[in-house]
């Protein structure tokens, strides 16, 4: 049997022939950036995540620069992020001019606030929590943090539309949040996309001029600022699909729960709280067998991937930073036994099975 880490033409066979109505409908109009279908999915986006402003953009990178200008934060700050996330965590605050700095990771993957506490200087002006592997972070006691210190949070939510801390949603507990709808995110455009809340209204109205190059009308530029818009063809899609957010959530979630009743006697799986909703954007094990077993599980028809082999600090790009050198022994220690196993919401019950079975052989083995 095979199992692919991902089957992206599944996810629209249902959909299939309402996204090619619509777009076929916007090519008749000629409406192709921004306009109403963008307004509605910024607006259905905002309610999802309990907010009263959205605003869409190209890619969540762009949102999370962005984000971290609508703060002021520039050259000579340095802003505090998780070192095992996407590069894009670190990388957006290097292109705001900022200085990335890193804290060290729990068990969850998700940043620990006692290292953040330790990283903070009288340089720090804002801290980017990663809600990674769309695990929520641990937002009362970073935010309760940034409180103390008087520090932004901006929430790198790229992995985790729909999840949920202490019932409320992912994208209302900080300044500003960022998704990214990438076509590997749980809610994903077909090409580059990206998202941004936020409960700040004048936040809000600098950001939707920031994404359209500064301008405030179509002839007056109030700012320098980038070409970050999103598209009208991205947003229908959007539009078709967020209807099925919560439906492609709950597969997820039984398909973790499956992984963890099965396998969470060989490998560590993650233990979810009983005030954390998590999406699964990733179904992250650890062990010390990694890497035999994902050759195994190769071998027996079942791909899987590590997100990620290299973190931020071990980059090339990042070696000029001081924090880049420091020790992060958590970080550096899962990214020897982290592996993630098949979670898309199109896996048959047939193929969850036959992953389960094929890790339970693998230890069998061993």
């Amino acid at each position: 049997m095979k199992v692919p880490y991902i089957n992206l033409g599944l996810q629209h066979q249902k959909d299939k022939q309402r996204i090619l109505t619509k777009v076929s409908e916007l090519l008749d109009s000629g409406m192709f950036i921004l306009g109403d279908e963008v307004k509605q999915f910024e607006e259905r986006f905002a309610t999802l995540c309990g907010t009263k402003y959205a605003v869409g953009v190209a890619n969540g990178t762009d949102a999370l620069v962005l984000a971290l200008q609508s703060l002021g934060i520039g050259k000579g700050d340095e802003v505090i992020t998780a070192p095992n996330s996407y590069l894009a965590s670190g990388s957006s605050i290097a292109l705001c001019g900022a200085t990335p700095v890193f804290a060290d990771v729990r068990e969850d993957y998700n940043i620990d606030p006692v290292q953040v506490r330790k990283k903070i200087t009288d340089k720090t002006k804002a801290i980017i929590p990663v809600h990674l592997t769309g695990r929520p972070a641990p937002m009362d006691e970073i935010n309760m943090i940034a409180k103390e210190f008087n520090l932004h949070v901006v929430e790198d939510a790229a992995q985790a539309v729909g999840a949920q801390y202490k019932n409320k949603a992912v994208g209302c507990l900080s300044d500003v949040a960022c998704f990214s709808l990438h076509p590997l995110k749980n809610l994903s455009a077909i090409g580059d996309a990206g998202i941004m809340t936020t409960n700040n209204k004048e936040i809000y109205e600098w950001l939707l001029k920031a994404r359209s190059h500064g301008m405030k009308s179509r002839d007056e530029c109030e700012f320098w600022s980038m070409n970050s818009r999103l598209d009208a063809v991205q947003a229908a899609i959007l539009n078709i699909k967020i209807g099925n957010i919560k439906e492609w959530t709950e597969r997820r979630r039984g398909i973790a729960a499956k992984y963890v009743q099965e396998l969470g006697h060989l490998v560590h799986v993650p233990k979810e709280q009983a005030f954390e909703k998590s999406v699964y954007h990733t179904f992250i094990i650890m062990t010390a067998h990694r890497d035999a077993l994902q050759k195994h599980l190769h071998e027996h028809g079942v791909d899987s991937k590590i997100h990620y082999p290299i973190a931020i600090h071990q980059q090339d790009a990042a070696q000029q930073l001081k924090s880049s050198h420091d020790a992060f022994p958590e970080t550096e220690k899962q990214i020897t036994q982290i592996l993630s196993l098949p979670v898309y919401p199109e896996l048959t019950d047939e193929q969850v099975n036959h992953v389960c079975a094929q890790v339970k052989s693998f230890f069998k083995s061993i």
